[in-house]
Parts: C-alpha cells; sequence; structure tokens
C-alpha cells in the first residue's frame, strides 16, 4: 500500500482561502501544532473553523486567530483567549458558541452522513433561536444541523506508514471524530512506524489522506 507519510511543506497545496477547516484537541491538547504552523505559514485566510475550544493566543487554534486568518468559529469555550474575546466583540470574527455536547454530535453527525440530530440542549435560550423546533412522542427538541469541513487536521501519538493512527488519553478528544467529518483528513504523528497491530487503531487509514511528522 503506498505511503501517505509527506513533508509539511507539500500539505500547503491543499489550502485555500476561504475553506473550512476542524482541529481536534482541547486547550491545545491533542491539537497538531505542526499544521497549525503550516496553515499559518500558508497565509491562507477567511476560514471557516471548528474546534472544541478557542485555544490560547499562542497555542493551539488560538494562534490561527492571532493572525485573523479565521473568520467565523463554531467552539464550546473562548474562556482562555481573551484575543477570541475582543475579535468577538468588536465584529472582527464570528464566534457561534455551542454546547459542548452538541458540538460533539453534530460532527459526529456529519462523519456518519446523517443531516443532524436532535437534542433538547438550548430550549427556551439563545441557542434556540433561528432554529426548528420538533415534538417527538411529547417532548420538544432542537435540530442542529450536521457539521462537515473540507478539511480535518487530527493529532495522534502514533501513524503507519498508510495512516492507521493511534490515539491515547486526552488526545482522543475530538480528534476522531472530526478525522471521519472531513473531505480530507491530515494527521500530525508524534512518532511514525512501518505498522501498527489493526487492535490498536484509533483511526483507520481509509479516512486519512496524509501524514506529517511532529516538529515541536
Amino acid at each position: 500500500m503506498k505511503t501517505k507519510v509527506v513533508s509539511k511543506e507539500s500539505l500547503k497545496d491543499h489550502l485555500h482561502d476561504g475553506m473550512s477547516i476542524m482541529v481536534g484537541g482541547f486547550m491545545a491538547c491533542g491539537t497538531p501544532e505542526t499544521i497549525v504552523d503550516m496553515i499559518i505559514e500558508s497565509g491562507i485566510k477567511d476560514l471557516t473553523m471548528y474546534c472544541n475550544d478557542a485555544g490560547f493566543p499562542d497555542r493551539g487554534i488560538g494562534r490561527i486567530i492571532a493572525k485573523g486568518q479565521c473568520k467565523k468559529l463554531y467552539t464550546s469555550h473562548i474562556g482562555l483567549n481573551p484575543e477570541a474575546q475582543a475579535m468577538m466583540n468588536d465584529g472582527r470574527m464570528e464566534i457561534v458558541l455551542v454546547p459542548q455536547g452538541t458540538l460533539a454530535e453534530q460532527i459526529r453527525a456529519g462523519g456518519s452522513g446523517l443531516g443532524g440530530v436532535l437534542t433538547p440542549t438550548g430550549l427556551g435560550t439563545l441557542v434556540e433561536e433561528g432554529k426548528q423546533v420538533l415534538e417527538i412522542k411529547g417532548k420538544k427538541y432542537l435540530l442542529e444541523e450536521a457539521f462537515k469541513a473540507d478539511l480535518s487536521i487530527v493529532k495522534a501519538n502514533v501513524a503507519d506508514t498508510v495512516g492507521n493512527s493511534r490515539l491515547l488519553g486526552t488526545t482522543l478528544n475530538f480528534n476522531p471524530l472530526m478525522a471521519l467529518a472531513g473531505e480530507k483528513v491530515m494527521v500530525e504523528a508524534d512518532e511514525i512506524v512501518e505498522h501498527i497491530n489493526q487492535d490498536d487503531v484509533t483511526i483507520p487509514h481509509v479516512v486519512v489522506d496524509y501524514v506529517i511528522k511532529e516538529e515541536h
């Protein structure tokens, strides 16, 4: 099987202005920082991004935000990134705050080919505004649309040369979900080996397009 291990520089050919990107990790743990470097170096802008949180100004997705490359962010938490808060307040970036469980389910639905999910979370709050409310067996739910992206970038502890990836501990946060919901998937691995035992695979090679070695 052909190797999917490539150079960081070659990945820039897959980026363009206005694309949508899902970024794994939470509080920068499990975020592929080398691929974040590549996105910053490429200079692409007007991005729509999905991440569990806004990271920090100097770590994780927060570095892309600080460079002004993100136009719209779907996330559950921005409390650790004052730059993101300031950009939201003065209108430089649109932020859609999504309850964390709902965000995970919307991404899972996108990766599973579903149109959306039904959830009672947000009923009667600002989250409900503009959304369809359905009643099922006497109980009301919000219809939350599924999320997909042009690109998902995820972090693995170990990947093999054909893309099978193993994730451990907190790196599991959102990374496996996002790997299924991206049209293209880039994996950054701490270690690249020739072969991972099938029983140890978290993200299968069939959904992975490119693998690079972590440089941080």
